[in-house]
């Protein structure tokens, strides 16, 4: 008699997001039973396989949530959507029965600014003071963490990097740029443009993720999941000018800038407190938990098919007035300020 093995159970909170719905997909690929637990909200259109299990509850509301999962029970809970402590305390509560293993995703932004040596591995001192978002995650993992040690709570924590697909470019203002770059216009990029940028792919982002699905001895441990694919800013906004036929107007502007013109702009923040310093990331442990981590995916590639899905998703892909805004705004400053600065130093050369 042949013996089948039980597909493994997994729930993902999220799951169409632009992490999420890649690793969705594999999982399915692979065999698993997947559910999937958000508000209903398919994000940027993308779609799930038939076979997914849709649960329909709000993860910030426990009532919400318990109503949705009734009396299931899963191998693995994987949570897109925690985002501070008091969100881990709750899953915590709603999950420490119903799963036997926890995983949730972090961010590799949380590590202290500046990077004083790379690649940056898992134990690096975890310390952003420039950036909100980060410092909440950390009290997230510290909260996950206690319950671990304290009550064998199966958590594993997963820190990817800047990821994206080709529905969501990993760009300051995201299609904007495009916008402004196929007319023409100038795009700023934050300090010099030469500070390097890891950049990952959904898919192969998805590879690490799956892997370490139900794998006991990653329980109680934190990996980076990124790739290897490392551009400077400059490169990155070249990049999407060639994959539109037409050469990217750069203007330089400090990080520091952006906070000050821009205060309200999710993006300013990011600058000072992330993007502005180089990210790259040994990833030898998640290699190690998962052999077959192979990501593959290069931005130099991609960025074209996303111009592709561009081109067929006007709507999905339109610009972002407030962007454009801020975009002018910083464009028009450097060049006024650049003006005063050569009436006052006519000598001096002054670059872009």
């Amino acid at each position: 008699m042949t013996m089948t093995a039980t597909p493994r159970k997994v729930l993902y909170i999220g799951g169409t997001g632009t992490i999420s719905t890649s690793s969705v997909h594999l999982s399915v690929a692979q065999g698993m039973q997947v559910f999937v637990l958000n508000r209903g909200h398919n994000a940027r259109g993308r779609q799930l396989p038939g076979s997914v299990t849709w649960l329909t509850g709000d993860i910030t509301d426990r009532d919400s949530v318990t109503a949705a999962l009734g009396d299931l029970r899963f191998d693995v809970v994987v949570n897109f959507l925690c985002f501070n402590a008091a969100d881990a305390a709750q899953a915590i509560e709603i999950f420490r029965d119903r799963t036997r293993h926890y995983v949730h995703i972090s961010t590799a932004s949380m590590y202290r600014k500046p990077i004083l040596q790379v690649p940056i591995v898992e134990s690096n001192l975890r310390q952003n003071g420039f950036l909100r978002y980060a410092r909440e995650k950390i009290a997230a993992e510290d909260t996950l963490m206690r319950a671990h040690v304290d009550d064998g709570f199966p958590v594993t924590i997963v820190r990817p990097s800047h990821t994206y697909d080709e529905a969501n470019p990993p760009l300051a203002g995201g299609w904007t740029v495009f916008d402004r770059i196929e007319r023409g216009a100038e795009i700023v990029v934050h300090g010099d443009g030469t500070s390097l940028w890891t950049l990952t792919h959904a898919a192969d982002l998805a590879q690490g993720l799956v892997g370490l699905l139900g794998n006991q001895r990653a329980i109680g441990e934190a990996f980076h999941i990124t790739s290897d694919d490392v551009y400077t800013w400059d490169q990155i906004y070249s990049l999407v000018g060639a994959s539109l036929g037409v050469p990217a107007k750069l203007v330089h502007v400090p990080s520091e800038f952006f906070p000050v013109a821009a205060p309200d702009w999710g993006w300013s923040e990011l600058f000072v407190g992330d993007l502005g310093h180089s990210a790259i990331f040994d990833t030898s442990k998640i290699r190690r938990y998962v052999p077959g981590y192979a990501p593959s995916r290069t931005f130099v590639e991609t960025v074209v098919e996303m111009a592709r899905w561009r081109s067929g998703h006007p709507a999905e892909a339109a610009g972002d007035p407030t962007a454009e805004a801020v975009i002018d705004r910083m464009a028009l400053g450097y060049h006024e300020a650049r003006t005063i600065f050569e009436r006052l130093a006519p000598d001096i050369q002054v670059p872009i």
